[in-house]
């Protein structure tokens, strides 16, 4: 008996389907994105399009991907633009599987970048961006190493049981044992925060899959585990440790909203709300979150850190 032939794979090649196509490649701490100018709205890529050029086995290679594109060329930049007309360009972000999310702390600084690498914009150390997201708008600042974003306000997803308990939800996960409590916050993405006990729970998580989260924000979410530092609060700052496992990706080296969602539940859990800057470390680098007071009233959340632009090419017919 002859042996079995492997099945043909029907995915389509990264060539047939992207052929011509020139890109970026950029991280902010490790959390890495395909880049794509597309001034004209030329390039609207499917779900498998991007799926395959963020493959890190037989594509480029990234957790999401980000076009770059007119505000006025999308509805939901357009809706940006009724109320912030100098928001230009929208920041059109793809998870690695190819779904559509609401923006990325990190890749909002990559993408800013990206646009002055392209020559598309012009900022000046101390300037402020408009971008346009599908999370609203982000008003991005250039520092003399990086980028500060306003991320907007947070929020507790599950408003009544947060307040009350400090908790809203259980999640379980691999190589944690027992499902743990959690807290849900919105960044405008999604949030599940897990407070771990020691660095050994840091270490053992087995973030290859997905965590079973109940009750399920009605989106999905992206869930984050920390440690907190001891003392959490030195100095009059407040720092901590997390591991993260995003929407439609996997585990990341890093997520900028993700940091955000964690320090406010950690503030929260601490009663620690009159700290303003924090420090989160993970498995990327370190990035800075400070909470203050935006113009509505409302407590916004300022990220700050590092935009790094590390290839660029042209994908061709071989």
């Amino acid at each position: 008996m002859s042996a079995s032939k492997p099945a043909m794979t029907t995915t389509p090649t990264l060539q047939s389907i992207v052929g011509g196509l020139s890109y970026a490649k950029g991280h902010g701490t490790g959390n890495d994105f395909v880049l794509i100018s597309d001034p004209a709205d030329e390039h609207r890529l499917e779900a498998e399009q991007v799926a395959a050029l963020c493959d890190r086995h037989r594509g480029i290679g990234a957790d999401g991907l980000i076009r770059a594109v007119p505000s006025s060329s999308l509805a939901e930049g357009r809706e940006v633009l009724e109320t912030s007309p100098e928001a230009y360009w929208f920041m059109d972000y793809r998870n690695g599987d190819g779904s559509v999310s609401e923006m990325c702390g990190n890749g909002v600084r990559v993408f800013v970048h990206f646009l002055l690498s392209e020559k598309l914009v012009e900022l000046p150390v101390g300037e402020q961006l408009a971008i346009g997201t599908r999370a609203g708008v982000k008003l991005v600042t250039r520092l003399e190493d990086g980028y500060a974003v306003d991320m907007g306000p947070w929020e507790f997803i599950f408003e009544q049981a947060a307040k009350q308990n400090g908790l809203d939800s259980k999640v379980s996960t691999a190589g944690l044992g027992n499902a743990r409590g959690a807290l849900s916050i919105s960044m405008g993405n999604p949030h599940t925060v897990v407070a771990l006990a020691n660095a050994g729970e840091l270490e053992n998580l087995e973030l290859f899959a997905i965590p079973e989260v109940q009750p399920l924000p009605p989106h999905g979410t992206n869930v984050e585990y920390v440690l907190a530092a001891d003392p959490v609060v030195q100095d009059g700052v407040g720092s901590l440790r997390m591991r993260v496992h995003e929407r439609g990706v996997g585990e990341t080296l890093s997520c900028g909203t993700g940091a955000c969602a964690a320090a406010a539940a950690t503030r929260h859990w601490a009663q620690a709300q009159d700290i303003r800057n924090w420090k989160v470390q993970v498995p990327g680098g370190e990035v800075g979150i400070e909470f203050i007071r935006g113009a509505t009233g409302r407590e916004h959340v300022v990220l700050s850190g590092p935009a790094v632009l590390v290839s660029r090419g042209r994908i061709t017919e071989i």
